[in-house]
């Protein structure tokens, strides 16, 4: 040892009691400690040049990088060795159960025990690294390169079928690996399908179940596409139809969630599964969410604006009952339409407004969630008030995605192009949200006489239902990030692209800008705690 650095560092906020009772260090260890601007120099210094070893390095690593960044501070770019990756290549599995630090301290009887305090574990991560270093000598590990190849070692699986990716071609596509059977077994992406391949059988690949994967494989098949962004959309369609075992993700793309006005006597808010062919009966949509609970969201925060009946019972236009049918009528918090005595105007004139704010003009709702979330934050009540903060911003993301998507699935054709790097052009068509054809043309050549042979071989797509998209939720997603990256220009619409002016686009880039405010006036260390741990904030929206 020719050297230690430690210290206790003051995070500018009380020290939780799992995390004191766990480590030991109360407020008052660090009450006069110095904050973290003040020690992150003087270790970097101290560290300058040296190999940084730990256990869990990743985690330990990234830490250091996000208070480097946060602080302004160039990372030196230290090399790291992670004395748990190490373990789990060099020790087998009948001499440890596990490869925890006070695991294999125990295992190796080191002098220093962890304790959960940054110095001890220090010291016995060192004792287990030269513990390693020894057991890997007798593997020809000599040098820092020999230890960083032999971490980073080629599975004996991987090595035996680099011969998958030969002959692939360098374009953009999509890839298939497929098992002996020829079933599917992964579907992907690539800018360049031979060189993506290729990685899966490199030791940058750590991910067990794609090691699963390859030792099952028997092919790949590739599929050249004109663009990169023809070949996200046919990744997302053959993952859909051929649900390979191995994707995770775009696997059900049925799983959708709505928030439905419905088309009944006295309409009421639902969550369902499926946009059925009742708009033209009076039903609304907005979706569709990425979950039930967002969805359960942004009903509440409706809900809450607009009070329309909560009670599912099928009610008749005139009922005769007299007597209020639930509590919230009785505290009046509900129109009450089961009754005889109901306002049909009044309740009639509520529905139109909820239609109205899932139409595009939400202000009624973020106008009565703002005062509702000042109201509970001058009373103190900023938990309850950051659940209304986000039950506002569900809705608005809801209306603002819905309104993209019918956007693009009432344009009948489409057809927009981007420069390419090489100065040609990559040009698209379009309809109902569906991608219909792609290209790609050169430089130097006329790009119009191939645009008008593009949209002549383009695919023909019936228009949708109301409230969809001809193809899937995510295709057209993929589609409007496109449409609205740099350098992308219309070349024909039959519709105009436009938005409703009140859905909700400029609150939802407020909200997005006053949460990146509050990230950056935290103290680092008070930004990585856990949700659980920090609490929710309460944003206020003027």
């Amino acid at each position: 040892v020719i050297g230690e650095f430690a210290t206790l560092v003051n995070p500018g906020m009380p020290i939780p009691a799992f995390i004191a009772a766990l480590t030991g260090i109360t407020n008052s260890l660090v009450a006069t400690a110095p904050r973290l601007a003040a020690v992150l120099p003087t270790f970097l210094e101290f560290s300058r040049g040296s190999v940084l070893v730990a256990h869990n390095a990743p985690y330990d690593i990234g830490f250091l990088k996000g208070a480097c960044a946060k602080l302004d501070h160039e990372w030196p770019g230290n090399h790291v060795v992670d004395t748990a990756r190490l373990a789990r290549i060099t020790l087998h599995r009948d001499e440890v159960a596990n490869c925890k630090l006070s695991t294999l301290a125990a295992y190796f009887r080191t002098e220093i025990s962890p304790t959960h305090r940054a110095f001890d574990d220090a010291r016995a991560t060192a004792d287990v690294l030269h513990r390693l270093l020894e057991r890997v000598g007798d593997h020809g590990v000599e040098t820092l390169d020999d230890l960083a190849a032999f971490t980073a070692r080629v599975s004996p699986v991987q090595r035996t079928k680099r011969h998958l990716a030969a002959g692939l071609p360098d374009a953009p596509g999509v890839y298939i690996f497929r098992d002996p059977q020829g079933a599917a077994l992964y579907v992907g992406t690539s800018k360049n399908i031979r060189k993506r391949v290729r990685t899966y059988f490199t030791a940058s690949e750590t991910r067990r179940r794609m090691t699963q994967m390859i030792t099952i494989a028997a092919s790949v098949d590739p599929i050249v596409c004109a663009t990169v962004l023809e070949a996200r959309i046919r990744e997302l369609r053959l993952i859909a139809t051929k649900q390979p075992r191995y994707n995770q993700q775009s696997k059900r793309p049925e799983r959708q969630t709505w928030l439905k006005l419905t088309a009944e006597a006295a309409p009421r808010l639902a969550i369902v599964r499926e946009v059925r062919g009742d708009v033209s009966d009076g039903a609304c949509y907005l979706g569709p969410f990425r979950s039930n609970a967002a969805a359960q969201e942004a009903s509440e925060a409706l809900q809450f604006a607009l009070p329309l009946r909560t009670c599912a019972t099928k009610l008749a236009r005139n009922p005769r009952s007299t007597t209020a049918g639930c509590a919230l009528a009785e505290l009046g918090k509900c129109l009450a339409p089961c009754t005889a005595t109901v306002d049909h105007e009044a309740y009639d004139s509520l529905v139109a407004r909820v239609r109205s704010a899932m139409s595009g003009a939400i202000d009624p709702v973020t106008n009565a969630l703002q005062v509702r979330m000042r109201d509970l934050a001058d009373e103190s009540r900023f938990e309850d008030a950051a659940r209304w903060r986000d039950r506002l911003a569900h809705f608005v993301q809801a209306s603002v995605r819905t309104h993209r998507l019918m956007m693009l699935a009432q344009i009948e054709q489409l057809v927009a192009g981007k420069p390419t790097p090489a100065g040609g052009w990559e040009v698209h068509c379009i309809s109902y949200g569906a991608l219909t054809g792609a290209i790609t043309i050169p430089n130097g050549v006329d790009p119009l006489p191939a645009i008008n042979a593009l949209i002549s071989t383009a695919d023909q797509i019936s228009q949708p239902a109301p409230s969809q998209v001809a193809g899937l939720t995510e295709e057209a997603e993929a589609i409007l990030q496109w449409l609205e990256s740099d350098g992308v220009r219309l070349v024909r619409t039959s519709e105009p692209l436009a938005l409703p002016i009140g859905c909700g686009g400029a609150l939802l880039t407020q909200l997005g800008q006053v949460r990146n405010e509050i990230r950056a006036q935290e103290p680092v260390d008070y930004q990585w705690l856990t949700a659980s741990a920090r609490g929710k904030m309460v944003t206020r929206i003027a």
